[in-house]
């Protein structure tokens, strides 16, 4: 019966295997990365309509993009009144109409509860949480509470 301290034949080759292996590493050099071209980047929904748009439309007499085809197709649908294509055409050349939200009183009044509560919790537990951090905290499950209170 082999003695407590003492090391199989299949344990000392995996050390001595694992020592071998250790002794090849050796430290990146200052400012070297492990991963000098990181992650391999996969092609967005975006990108790839941009790839698309960009190409030519064969079908065009005009050899125009895909883009283009399509940009003069609202154009003309616009043209004729069709709102759907007069919004388009508005939103992707002067932006997006800012959107306003309507404040009462009460849901100015419950946001600012919810706050109170939440400092009052984190002092009742020992922690210290600040206006503005439970005003963020909030905006993650709320976001116009962040309006609502500034």
């Amino acid at each position: 019966m082999e003695e407590s301290g003492s090391v199989s034949d299949s344990q000392r080759s995996t050390r001595d295997g694992r020592a071998r292996s250790l002794a090849n590493l050796r430290p990146f050099r200052k400012g070297q990365s492990g991963n000098p071209k990181g992650r391999p980047k996969s092609i967005t929904l975006s990108e790839a309509y941009r790839r698309e748009l960009a190409k030519v439309d064969p079908n065009d007499g005009q050899g125009r993009t895909f883009a283009e085809v399509l940009a003069g197709q609202t154009i003309l649908k616009a043209k004729a009144g069709d709102v759907a294509a007069i919004k388009e055409i508005a939103d992707r050349t002067e932006g997006k109409a800012k959107q306003s939200i309507t404040l009462t009183l009460d849901k100015r009044e419950q946001v600012e509860r919810a706050v109170d509560h939440m400092i009052r919790s984190a002092e009742a537990n020992g922690d210290r949480l600040s206006r503005e951090e439970a005003i963020l905290a909030l905006s993650l499950f709320m976001p116009e509470a962040s309006q609502l209170l500034h």
